[in-house]
């Protein structure tokens, strides 16, 4: 965890004894100004505090401590001046910009209880956001752990699609690449609230009740009210909650969202699951993209355009790669393997379905299965695994 502590002020004499006099107690780093402080920052950071002079040539003080705050808000930030200049102290502190105000000459001792007190309130700050994101990221793998138990189909599905999302965001630019990613992932949650016997004759094309239909259209709304309740996974959720929302504002959820309100990757999502539908119904790409472009509402046509583009050219799409396959036993599977045939008992029951990347759970699933009812072998996968 950083300790290190950075000096900010134009004055060389005063950075030399503040290095001086601190050096016993804290590693110190110095800048003369603030780009100097902005470059230090981005070069050898993080920084436990940054210390600011508040009046200094080009950048002050003022504008250096906003620009820290954007770019490492965990970083405390103090401001050293020497003129108590009250509308300044006012502007810094309501823009939240400094934990302390401190004025020239600053006694070393009162500086080096400032610096103290600033450290412990980032060491607090970082091991609070290490603890969430430890824990968020263990949850998402005891959710994703489950889902490719109880819902491996939908499962399967999300994982078959992470190449083109990868592409699609990478080359579209999109910054919440991670939402949509986890939102294709976590998706399934909802489906463990439906029946299996419903399941069973939706996936086969056997009619459903109008209570059926009803059960099936609200479950991603299921799933978002599921994952609203971790934190850091709000845009998650509101993705999955729109995933099957119509551009022209029609289908669920039965709300005003329309257009462009619709969350972005709930948008891009929705055109990679219609060309992954449409290319299993035999539809080749550029077919895919038109049957999509004639149905007017549905889609965002100008993203439409752009996923076209993205996936456009004489390589296969990433949604409809071709890989070659090789037969395995049981025995041979192994963590990271991705299936490209349905595993299943001797007697026919599911145990996985195809597209699914193995890991330690799907294999334990696997091999007890093998062990009670036994597994029709070989299985295929892919033969780069």
């Amino acid at each position: 965890m950083s300790a290190k502590i950075l000096m900010v002020d134009d004055d060389p004499n005063l950075l030399a004894a503040c290095e001086r006099n601190l050096r016993r107690h804290f590693e110190v780093d110095t800048a003369p100004g603030g780009a100097e402080a902005l470059a230090k920052l981005a070069a050898h950071g993080p920084y436990s505090v940054v210390v600011a002079d508040r009046h200094m040539p080009g950048m002050d003080g003022i504008e250096l401590l906003s620009r820290c705050r954007e770019k490492a808000p965990d970083t405390v930030r103090i401001m050293l001046t020497g003129v108590a200049d009250m509308e300044a102290i006012i502007r810094v502190v309501n823009a939240g910009n400094i934990f302390r105000f401190l004025t020239k000459p600053c006694p070393v001792d009162v500086l080096t209880g400032a610096l103290r007190d600033a450290q412990a309130i980032y060491q607090l700050a970082v091991a609070e956001k290490e603890l969430l994101n430890k824990t968020l990221s263990g949850s998402i793998k005891v959710l994703t752990d489950i889902l490719s138990m109880v819902e491996t189909q939908s499962f399967g599905r999300g994982q078959h699609l992470r190449d083109a999302i990868a592409t699609a965001t990478e080359r579209l630019g999109m910054d919440n690449a991670w939402e949509i990613h986890l939102a294709v992932m976590l998706a399934p949650i909802g489906y463990v609230t439906i029946p299996p016997e419903t399941l069973v004759r939706s996936r086969s094309g056997q009619p459903l009740s109008e209570v059926e239909q009803q059960m099936l259209a609200h479950v991603p709304e299921t799933a978002a009210r599921l994952l609203a309740n971790i934190p850091r996974l709000e845009g998650v959720a509101r993705i999955v909650r729109y995933q099957d929302k119509c551009f022209d504002g029609s289908g669920f959820p039965l709300d005003a969202v329309a257009g462009d309100s619709i969350p972005l990757g709930a948008r891009l999502l929705k055109i990679l699951f219609a060309l992954t539908e449409a290319q299993r119904r035999g539809a080749d790409q550029s077919a895919a993209f038109d049957q999509m472009s004639r149905r007017n509402g549905l889609y965002d046509t100008a993203l439409l355009a752009l996923v076209r583009k993205v996936f456009a050219g004489p390589a296969a799409s990433p949604v409809q790669a071709i890989h070659l396959s090789a037969e395995v036993p049981v025995h041979d599977l192994r963590r990271g393997m991705v299936l490209r045939s349905n595993v299943e008992t001797i007697e026919g029951t599911l145990i996985l379905s195809a597209g699914n990347q193995l890991n330690d759970m799907m294999l334990e699933r696997i091999h007890n299965f093998h062990s009670v009812a036994g597994v029709k072998e070989p299985i295929l996968v892919d033969k780069e695994a």
